[in-house]
């Protein structure tokens, strides 16, 4: 089984920046994607980013400009580095992990717990 943990998050003013940081924890299983996804309360869960392979990123359209996906110091980690956030930005942030190929700003199999970005105006 995966287990994945976020770390970073908190409170910023619009305008700032933030850094997530996800580890994916294996036993030797293969990581095909890891994703940031974002959820409100309410709403519908969106993906944010996502990087196959550990090198080739996608980007949900609203961020594109301002996010930067990569990964990290070690294999089965990524970051994702929030620039101009906005408080439409807030949100509890997952990160998520897959073993199956598939729409990696849609679909995971495992997720972490989440972290919070909360952007004041």
């Amino acid at each position: 089984r995966v287990q994945i943990v976020e770390s970073g998050g908190g409170s910023v003013q619009a305008g700032g920046s933030l850094r997530l940081s996800c580890e994916a924890s294996t036993n030797s299983e293969i990581i095909i994607y890891m994703s940031w996804f974002r959820q409100v309360p309410g709403k519908e869960r969106e993906g944010v980013a996502c990087l196959l392979g550990g090198r080739i990123p996608f980007y949900n359209d609203a961020v594109k400009d301002r996010f930067a996906v990569s990964q990290g110091s070690a294999t089965n980690t990524i970051t994702l580095q929030m620039s101009s956030l906005q408080p439409e930005d807030t949100a509890m942030y997952f990160c998520a992990a897959s073993q199956q190929p598939g729409n990696c700003l849609e679909n995971a199999d495992f997720w972490g717990q989440g972290t919070q970005v909360t952007v004041s105006s």
